[in-house]
């Protein structure tokens, strides 16, 4: 596995396909973490199990071998094998100190928890971490999209980004520097929509918003920013 850090140290990247920069994001799993749940996958093991190796190569675009030395890195920071959403919002704030992450650690939080359970188990780690280091524009742009689609009914609506945004700008504080027509929330989500949504009923479909981010040529070299980091 061609890591640019130790394996003690879960990497993963969080792109904002809205901002111009990219939020990006390069996370440590603390050792601090621990759990009373009891781990869905191999609770007390450094190995996965062959069946379980199999399942996760097909359902990511990661090899036997570097899903065994993934499980042997999360579950030496997670012993539980779950990292919960206060740990999770841990790691935004290690690189956030200056401003409020929190709220937007919960709503990505929530596209890796697949199964709701308010906890991420590494099955659900690994398919997350597939698609944003090593996935292919349009499954980068899908997982975004479902960032922002907050009730999950297809659409992104203006209420829904701007809560997503504002959690950004919270998040990033005072450390970014915004131009007028974006300085706040609201302004940068009716200028997406301007350049977005072009039947002008106050949603982006998929489509849409895929369509939208490939005009813009800082979304899409963001998207590839990340590219065989691991």
């Amino acid at each position: 596995m061609s890591l640019t850090m130790s394996c003690n140290y879960s990497v993963f990247v969080v792109q904002d396909s809205f901002t111009r920069r990219g939020v990006r994001v390069c996370c440590r799993l603390s050792h601090t973490y621990t759990h009373t749940h009891t781990a869905k996958m191999g609770k007390g093991s450094s190995k996965l199990k062959p069946q379980q190796i199999d399942e996760l190569v097909s359902e990511t675009k990661f090899t036997s071998q570097e899903l065994q030395q993934w499980y042997k890195a999360f579950t030496k920071d997670c012993p539980s094998g779950l990292l919960d959403k206060d740990g999770f919002a841990d790691i935004y704030r290690q690189f956030f100190p200056e401003g409020d992450a929190a709220k937007f650690a919960e709503y990505v939080f929530n596209t890796f928890d697949k199964d709701g359970d308010g906890t991420i188990n590494f099955r659900e780690f690994m398919c997350a971490l597939s698609v944003t280091a090593r996935g292919d524009a349009d499954e980068k742009l899908d997982w975004a999209f479902s960032l922002y689609d907050l009730d999950n009914d297809g659409f992104i609506t203006k209420e829904e980004m701007t809560q997503i945004v504002a959690s950004i700008y919270r998040m990033v504080s005072s450390s970014v520097k915004l131009p007028d027509d974006e300085s706040t929330p609201e302004k940068r989500v009716d200028k997406i929509f301007a350049a977005m949504d072009k039947n002008s009923d106050g949603k982006l479909t998929k489509e849409e918003f895929r369509e939208g981010a490939r005009q813009d040529s800082s979304i899409m070299q963001a998207l590839s920013l990340y590219d065989g980091l691991v």
